[in-house]
């Protein structure tokens, strides 16, 4: 919730910078609701972004409590004062919304509100959604009490970079959805290819051994060895693909369980020793966290499945009010700049992008012989 009033050039560049420092939606909106009501000193302010049923997709509030949230009900409708500005697109600043004809009540459980500034968020033609702020925090026995022109011209300059924001957040998840389509697209890749492989080594195998049964049984049985170790290693490439195609439980466990759970996973399927340890680190934007959850697994993917290392160990540290990870093996290793001017990223280029999303930044440490450290630094919130 809201600290209070805050005036002049800072407070509106201090909204500002925070409606800019999120990239997830539901963040950016919750960011604009408070920001608006600590910016004119409201006490009561909210957020609607319509559905295209009649009601909302979204609807965020600053200034009400949880307990109260939740005794009031379902999400509005578009009606009323709030159908008014997405649908005419105007400014709406009323000395008392229940006097006008357009009101038509609200829940028993909803606060009482009398002084009333709302206005659409706008992208060109498109209306993104409805903010509306009630009850100026002022003596309302002053005869002047209540939302001002300048209020109303300062709400639209805040809704105006909110447009941006939220079209920004937009984009931002969309891009990563087609993120998600293409890693699925490239695991499926990677599962055909190698399992697939696999599979058929093992039916080439399985043949030999039929063929030698009666005339030599003893390389018969080696080859049934081979056919054990085959179908082995063909469950190992399966599951470890499954592992990163299953949804990462971010949302319930958080990443650092997520992390530990994933390198459990990866250490009692492969040969290699995988170890994780977190010190310091609590929770961090949804963003920062699946960008730091993204890049682990494909420091690890390549460090298994590449590198040859005997041991992998994965550490997630605090550093100021941010977070480091830090992917370290003792494998093979390779010239980071061969690489590059090869054309094989080895996952590199995508690492980078998560980071440089997410604010933060990556670094690779490796050299032939010398093995691979994957270092990612990230901002807090």
């Amino acid at each position: 919730m809201s600290q209070g009033p805050r005036s002049g050039l800072a407070a509106v560049s201090a909204a500002l910078l925070a409606m800019s420092r999120h990239l997830e939606v539901r963040d950016v909106l919750k960011t604009i609701v408070a920001s608006a009501r600590e910016l004119l000193d409201a006490q009561y302010a909210a957020l609607g972004v319509p559905d295209d049923h009649g009601g909302f997709a979204q609807f965020v509030v600053d200034g009400v409590s949880d307990a109260q949230w939740k005794a009031i009900g379902p999400l509005p409708r578009q009606h009323g004062i709030l159908a008014a500005m997405l649908h005419e697109a105007r400014p709406e600043r009323l000395a008392d919304v229940r006097e006008d004809p357009r009101f038509e009540g609200w829940p028993s459980a909803h606060p009482d509100m009398s002084d009333f500034l709302g206005l659409p968020i706008r992208d060109g033609e498109e209306v993104l959604g409805a903010l509306f702020l009630a009850n100026k925090n002022c003596v309302k026995t002053s005869g002047d009490c209540g939302f001002t022109e300048d209020d109303e011209e300062l709400l639209s300059i805040l809704a105006q970079h909110a447009a941006i924001a939220l079209t920004n957040a937009r984009l931002y998840e969309r891009s990563r959805e087609l993120t998600i389509v293409e890693e699925r697209s490239r695991l499926a890749h990677e599962l055909h290819d190698a399992v697939s492989q696999k599979l058929f080594s093992l039916r080439l195998t399985a043949q030999a051994a039929t063929t030698l049964v009666d005339r030599d049984p003893a390389r018969a049985k080696d080859e049934l060895q081979q056919v054990a170790v085959l179908a082995a290693e063909a469950a190992d490439e399966l599951r470890a693909a499954v592992v990163e195609l299953r949804p990462t439980g971010l949302d319930e466990d958080g990443l650092i369980a997520t992390l530990r759970t994933h390198v459990q996973v990866l250490d009692r399927a492969h040969s290699a020793r995988v170890t994780f340890d977190s010190r310091g680190v609590r929770a961090l934007p949804a963003a920062q966290e699946e960008a730091l959850l993204r890049v682990a697994q494909e420091a690890l993917h390549n460090a298994l499945r590449h590198s040859g290392a005997a041991l992998v160990e994965v550490t997630l540290t605090k550093r100021g009010p941010g977070a480091v990870l830090r992917v370290t093996d003792d494998g093979s290793g390779f010239d980071p700049t061969a690489v590059r001017s090869a054309g094989r990223h080895l996952g590199l280029v995508s690492m980078r992008d998560r980071a440089s999303g997410a604010g933060g930044s990556l670094d690779v440490e490796s050299a032939p012989g010398k093995g691979t450290t994957i270092e990612m630094e990230v901002p807090g919130g």
